[in-house]
């Protein structure tokens, strides 16, 4: 392994290797970004999110084939007015149900003839107290959102001119007309919209904090860049690849995705630069050779990053087994992106220390201790004292070694007392929830809530084969307590006995407790088939529409946990095991990043709950969060028991934790405060998913950074001992020198 670290150390540092290195990456990137397209020119935010085999798809199937007249996208116009809609609003609407007849939008597919209505007809289709009137365009499913957007444009600069107006920019609280575009349609439209304005600022935001973190760490302007140029040149390999597989369908790749994925790369891709220039930067205060320091730094460092990187991948590689779509996608850029920033960590970043030497850290140059003292005396001043002070690091390393029981007992407590509030947390699977209350369609919904039933922003629809039996599916449906409204019975176009009912839930049709109603609704279907006599009336029962997606995919949600967390954990553990050919080490380390991960979720839900006022957090946090907790957690302590199992060869255990300990406390301190800080950033975007996962995730990484590894594990190695090595061979330095052994 010696002999390899050097030759690698030497192919990519030395005279020749570093240009070569240099030149490699440039060439590579600029060759991939002209011959492929980037990833986000190849997102698709429309695509399926649950697999054929869900009921809700099947259902969505049956109603494409049976009522492919009631098929599409649905965009609701909310028109409204506190004081009560005027007759010269209505004409608007007339007016523009008229032109969008006589000239369809793209992808417009359905649109009611409004136009066609007398007054006192239109009238009619008002709200209760007069104030609200819905009408629905319809597109067709599977619409680019880009068409949707052009077409929501040519909507409203229409309504302007027909109103003399701008009534989408009125405020809810106004007395003028409000016109608000919601449903499907336009809740899709506004989320790719909140996700496509969050990509820009999320890199700057991104990219300033990193940077500003680096100088105010090092203070060096030089070495703040150099982990910046290793993340560009990564996401400009990284970004190719992934439009190039994108655009032959080998994967799909969504904004959430790349937005997340941008925050990874720079988090975790800075975490692997500074675990290299900090072993460099110390080996410059010991070593007068720039070179050899930095073959040193990289033979002493790779492995690790090495190791890490390869953690970090196969954890994320793990979300290729979910069933839910919006986890899958994750996959492959998140792993891919984080193996190819480990390759540039490993080389390009060398290659980059290797050119600048000792110039990376200025103006605070390390110096050997002769260094300094020849340099004071070529400029004729008096030799700088250089004084050894016990760093709070060291101090609480000697704490620990000193007290490991105490350490254990005060961290467990404060950990598990956090992960104490993790069963009382309340999850949603509610989209709108996710988006700022200001938003166009949001605002569309909460006017319908207020004028109509909630329901009628998305009704469920209920599909029976009734075999030609007398089954009133209306009648059955309108007796049900928590339904508002039913529609008139449907026959299927292909076969006649599938009967069709539209039904409008009293609850909000994205809320908990209407997903809650529909096994009701299908048990109640079934219910009334089998009292026809209809064979088998479970398999003659769909039920489609949004509040039904959302149940199956709180299903989803709840059978990918199951199956990706212990495939995490398995592969976690097998690495470790292979890593440091320790069992008990192995258990330990991975029982301290899950306790670490349930802390994060009990507090950040404290925060969540009692300081910011939400109800709930979106039902996918746990396994994002876990999955990057997990992962990430797990290279910090990498990097932290690869140092104590190196020094343990030379010094006694409980040296050689005290020195691993302060040794890379402040590289993993740095590394940590960035890594959370990326992942900050994301909370201060309007999307409360994107929100709540950066926060939970920067507790978590925070967690890891001052409890977890300066306290937990090196506490726990200390009580174990030698048995922390166990069944791997342990070396013990006293009893090597009491024998009269070379140490």
């Amino acid at each position: 392994m010696n002999n390899f670290a050097n030759k690698y150390g030497n192919g990519v540092t030395g005279p020749r290797g570093r240009w070569i290195t240099l030149i490699v990456w440039i060439v590579l990137t600029a060759s991939l970004s002209m011959l492929w397209p980037t990833v986000n020119s190849q997102e698709n935010n429309s695509a399926a999110n649950l697999p054929a085999s869900y009921p809700s798809v099947q259902a969505d199937e049956v109603a494409k084939r049976e009522f492919p007249n009631a098929e599409g996208l649905p965009a609701l116009i909310v028109w409204h007015r506190e004081t009560g809609l005027t007759d010269d609003d209505l004409k608007a609407v007339q007016k523009f149900a008229e032109t969008f007849t006589a000239k369809p939008l793209p992808e417009q597919t359905a649109l009611p003839p409004y136009h066609q209505m007398p007054l006192p007809a239109l009238k009619s289709q008002l709200s209760e107290n007069k104030k609200t009137l819905v009408t629905p365009i319809v597109f067709a499913n599977g619409a680019e959102t880009d068409v949707l957007n052009e077409n929501f444009d040519a909507l409203r600069e229409q309504v302007k001119s027909q109103t003399g107006a701008d009534p989408f920019a009125e405020k809810l609280a106004s007395d003028r007309l409000i016109v608000r575009v919601s449903g499907p349609a336009g809740i899709s439209v506004d989320a790719v919209g909140l996700f496509k304005s969050a990509d820009v600022s999320l890199l700057i935001a991104t990219v300033l904090l990193v940077l500003v973190l680096l100088l105010l760490i090092y203070r060096s302007p030089i070495l703040a860049f150099i982990p910046l140029i290793g993340v560009g040149f990564a996401y400009g390999v990284t970004s190719p690849i992934l439009g190039y597989m994108a655009k032959i369908g080998w994967i799909e790749v969504d904004g959430q995705a790349i937005s997340i994925m941008t925050v990874l790369l720079f988090g975790a891709g800075t975490d692997y630069c500074l675990f290299l220039v900090a072993r460099f930067r110390q080996l410059l205060t010991v070593e007068p050779n720039k070179w050899t320091a930095l073959k040193q730094a990289i033979s002493g460092s790779s492995g690790a990053i090495a190791m890490s990187g390869f953690t970090v991948v196969l954890a994320l590689a793990a979300l290729l087994l979910a069933d839910y779509g919006a986890v899958k996608r994750f996959a492959v850029p998140f792993s891919l992106s984080i193996f190819i920033m480990a390759i540039a960590s490993l080389t390009l970043v060398p290659a980059l220390l290797a050119v600048l030497g000792r110039a990376s850290f200025y103006p605070f140059v390390p110096r050997t201790p002769d260094m300094i003292r020849e340099r004071a005396e070529k400029k004729g001043v008096p030799v700088p004292q250089i004084r050894s002070r016990k760093t709070i690091g060291a101090r609480f390393a000697s704490l620990v070694v000193r007290k490991p029981w105490t350490v254990i007992v005060v961290t467990v407590a404060f950990l598990a007392g956090s992960a104490s509030f993790v069963p009382g947390i309340t999850y949603t699977y509610d989209l709108l929830s996710s988006f700022p209350k200001d938003m166009q369609s949001r605002e569309g919904f909460t006017l319908i809530g207020q004028s109509f039933s909630e329901g009628s922003l998305a009704p469920v629809k209920l599909m029976a084969d009734t075999e030609g039996k007398a089954v009133d599916l209306q009648a059955v449906m309108q007796k049900l307590e928590y339904v508002d409204t039913v529609s008139a019975p449907q026959k299927g176009a292909i076969n006649p006995n599938i009967v069709s009912v539209n039904v409008e839930l009293h609850a909000n049709p994205y809320d908990n407790e209407a997903m809650k109603l529909i096994p009701e609704l299908r048990a109640a279907a079934e219910s009334a088939l089998q009292a026809a006599g209809v064979a088998a009336p479970a398999d003659r029962v769909w039920v489609a529409g949004q509040t039904a997606t959302q149940h199956d995919t709180k299903q989803a949600g709840v059978r990918d946990e199951r199956v990706i967390i212990p495939v995490v954990i398995v592969l976690i553990a097998l690495l470790l095991l292979a890593y440091l050919r320790s069992f008990v080490a192995m258990l330990y380390l991975i029982a301290t990043v899950v306790l670490s991960f349930g802390s994060a979720l009990g507090l950040g839900w404290l925060v969540l709950h009692y300081v910011m006022g939400a109800d709930a957090i979106a039902g996918a946090i746990p396994l994002y969060a876990f999955v990057f907790l997990v992962a990430l957690g797990e290279d910090y302590n990498i990097f932290m028991i690869s140092s104590i199992w190196k020094k343990r060869k030379q010094m006694p255990l409980k040296e050689a934790i005290r020195e691993g300990v302060t040794e890379t406390g402040g590289v993993i301190t740095s590394a940590g405060l960035i890594l959370a800080g990326t992942f900050a950033v994301l909370a201060t975007l309007p999307i409360q998913v994107l929100l709540q996962f950066g926060l939970i995730t920067a507790i978590g990484v925070l967690l890891d950074t001052f409890i977890v590894r300066p306290f937990l594990v090196p506490a726990i190695t200390t009580v174990l001992g030698r048995a922390a090595f166990w069944p791997g061979k342990t070396y013990d330095v006293e009893e090597a020198r009491l024998k009269g052994e070379s140490v």
